[in-house]
């Protein structure tokens, strides 16, 4: 009786699943995807989910060394690996969130190591639409890539770009809270654009300034409302004075939070990237009834379908944005028609359905023989 009695506590007890990534005080797709995937892992049976950040906040006076530049690299790094090689041996699974380039060695490099030397499961999630780039510059990056027990992309964009260089991924989507958003319906959508990426080269925030000025020209009252910041920020400023455009409004940094309401508050989002994968603020447009418009970059043409959930356009062409723009706000019945074809595309990627494939998996790796 108690042998029976022991097999079936072992039977339940929780796979124990450490993700590491970056925490919401770096505002971006990744640390938002981490949160939300937290939150809906605490509600699926048998998951025991823990979160470490790889920028943590350092204690008391040591916390005005992260205000230093270089020197809060160091310190931030540094607390990091203590606190990784601290909490690993606590888990069954670790499963590291990733960027590109120095970002790849500093955070997911460390938590694979240190996983595989201590016989731990681990999963790779890939999140950066540079990943070509990243492995012909760094092809040793490959070689690191390959401790994963599994590597993992939210894209079958990046699934592709894998394939290409010989190494097979699974693809499991960015997930959504459609809670967290009001949808609206626009049928004839006010001229007030939203930009919410961060202001670097590869979101080619110019190519949307641009666009908007042309529309401007026809819509005199027109606004852009301009989300986030950037190294690019005073380059971006210069330009909207160069072009003479009225009405745009730099909100600066917006926590997460406050992004529905500026969803809410536009009629039309816009996005020009050069390089993407699968951002999720096209989600949270699809989430709250706004039309996108938006560049083929990368993996935006795998989630949003031209004419039917959203606007696309190619990359680094303005002319055509602002072409897409002017007929979302003129022609009868397209942006309705968008609006309820995005949010019914919202189903595939809501929370509960991607957390029960992200528990499937932490459930297969942990069964299986460390090896």
């Amino acid at each position: 009786m108690l042998l029976a009695l022991s097999g079936a506590a072992f039977a339940v007890k929780p796979v124990r699943v450490l993700i590491v990534g970056p925490s919401l005080d770096i505002l971006g797709g990744q640390s938002i995807q981490a949160a939300r995937l937290l939150a809906a892992l605490r509600k699926e049976p048998g998951i025991d989910a823990d979160f470490l950040p790889v920028n943590p906040r350092l204690p008391g006076p040591f916390r005005r060394l992260q205000r230093i530049k270089y020197i809060r690299t160091v310190a931030t790094e540094a607390a990091y690996l203590a606190a990784l090689f601290g909490r690993i041996p606590h888990y069954d699974v670790i499963h590291a969130f990733s960027a590109a380039y120095w970002s790849f060695l500093l955070a997911p490099a460390p938590a694979l190591l240190f996983a595989r030397m201590l016989r731990k499961r681990t999963i790779l999630n890939y999140h950066d639409g540079r990943l070509e780039d990243h492995l012909l510059k760094f092809p040793r990056a490959l070689r690191l890539m390959r401790l994963a027990d599994c590597v993992v992309a939210p894209s079958r964009f990046l699934v592709d770009v894998f394939a290409r260089f010989g190494l097979s991924v699974r693809c499991i989507p960015n997930l959504i809270d459609t809670a967290e958003f009001k949808y609206r319906e626009r049928a004839r959508p006010l001229p007030v654009f939203l930009h919410n990426r961060a202001m670097e080269p590869l979101y080619n925030v110019p190519c949307s300034l641009r666009a908007f000025g042309l529309v401007q020209a026809k819509y005199p009252e027109a606004r852009l409302l301009v989300a986030h910041d950037g190294p690019l920020r005073p380059r971006i400023e210069a330009l909207v004075r160069e072009l003479g455009l009225k009405n745009v409004e730099f909100l600066g940094p917006v926590q997460q939070k406050r992004m529905a309401e500026l969803h809410n508050e536009a009629g039309i989002y816009m996005t020009s990237p050069d390089i993407d994968n699968m951002p999720g603020s096209v989600l949270e447009c699809f989430a709250s009834g706004l039309p996108v418009v938006a560049t083929r970059a990368g993996g935006i043409s795998y989630i949003v379908e031209h004419e039917r959930t959203g606007m696309l356009v190619p990359p680094d062409d303005h002319r055509a944005m602002a072409s897409a723009a002017l007929r979302l706000l003129e022609e009868e019945g397209l942006a309705l028609r968008l609006e309820r074809s995005a949010l019914a595309e919202c189903n595939r990627y809501q929370a509960p359905l991607v957390a029960s494939q992200w528990a499937d998996l932490y459930r297969e790796l942990s069964s299986a023989a460390p090896s």
